[in-house]
């Protein structure tokens, strides 16, 4: 945990909306760091597990307003950190539009929270050929997942009576443990998209870092948009060749095709991290992929 990330937390109230992947590891830390933690989560079995933890776990669609009297009213911190439900282009418009929606209309009826943050993504970014992008970069060429994302970002850049202060985090492939779907692809022997392309990742902790420099930031910076990305971004070549030498497998090939959960292959680009690391004094606890594969590889 970073230095700028160990604001006193203790007994306020984090209310977590999709506490998937990334949200039971800002749960988990919050625990530890004494807070009170409601989490909204459409999965029964999770909530489950959440609750012997000492979560307050609320089961109900985030879209719906089934929850808005469920979670405490005007909390210190919130987190959107949903994930796309299914059903295509219109689960992921439901989960992040709708949602963020639902989430708004509740923080405004309800009391304003003190810091609303939304975890985005570099899917936003439709910038190609190796450009180096950083939150300046245009987004208006998104495509039609990047601009449900984007709907989604506006509706809490302009919600002025929903919270006193907003944090939108555009994160990279997200990796850590239990989830390593390039690792699992050299094990199988093939990778959809193409070889030269960058691999922008994030490692889960260095996501939930981020989260915890943004929720203990001086109250003096606010409203602001941040690329959450390691520093050094890699051709998919050179990842796979690693993680191949290091688990003793041939390299394995590029279909040159999108992988099958997308219409297009993920546009070549590298994604800066510099506003993060310079305005919050952030740093990534695995600079590269072969610090935090290594770790994932050592267990």
């Amino acid at each position: 945990m970073t230095t700028a990330a160990e604001g006193n937390f203790s007994g306020q109230r984090l209310v977590i909306f999709g506490c998937g992947y990334v949200g039971a590891a800002v749960a988990a830390e919050a625990l530890r760091r004494g807070m009170l933690v409601t989490a909204v989560t459409r999965n029964a079995a999770n909530a489950v597990l959440m609750r012997a933890e000492g979560i307050n776990a609320v089961v109900a669609d985030l879209a719906t307003t089934q929850w808005h009297g469920r979670v405490p009213d005007a909390p210190e911190l919130a987190l959107n950190c949903v994930s796309a439900g299914s059903g295509g282009v219109e689960g992921y418009r439901h989960s992040y539009v709708d949602g963020m929606a639902s989430i708004v209309a509740w923080a405004r009826d309800r009391g304003a929270v003190g810091t609303v943050l939304y975890t985005s993504s570099t899917s936003v970014y439709p910038q190609a050929d190796g450009a180096v992008v950083d939150e300046a970069a245009p987004t208006t060429a998104a495509g039609e997942r990047g601009r449900i994302l984007l709907e989604a970002e506006r509706q809490l850049r302009e919600s002025t009576a929903a919270c006193h202060r907003w944090f939108i985090l555009r994160i990279a492939g997200i990796y850590g443990p239990g989830r390593h779907h390039v690792l699992d692809q050299v094990r199988a022997g093939e990778l959809p998209g193409v070889g030269g392309h960058h691999l922008n990742l994030a490692h889960r902790d260095d996501i939930a870092n981020a989260i915890w420099a943004c929720f203990a930031a001086p109250t003096r910076i606010k409203d602001q948009i941040f690329n959450v990305a390691d520093d050094q971004p890699a051709s998919k070549t050179e990842v796979v060749a690693w993680l191949a030498a290091r688990i003793d497998r041939p390299v394995p090939s590029f279909t040159g095709e999108p992988h099958s959960a997308r219409r297009t292959i993920t546009p070549d680009r590298v994604i800066a991290n510099a506003k993060l690391k310079s305005t919050l004094g952030w740093s990534p606890r695995y600079p590269s992929f072969r610090e935090g594969y290594e770790i994932l590889l050592s267990r």
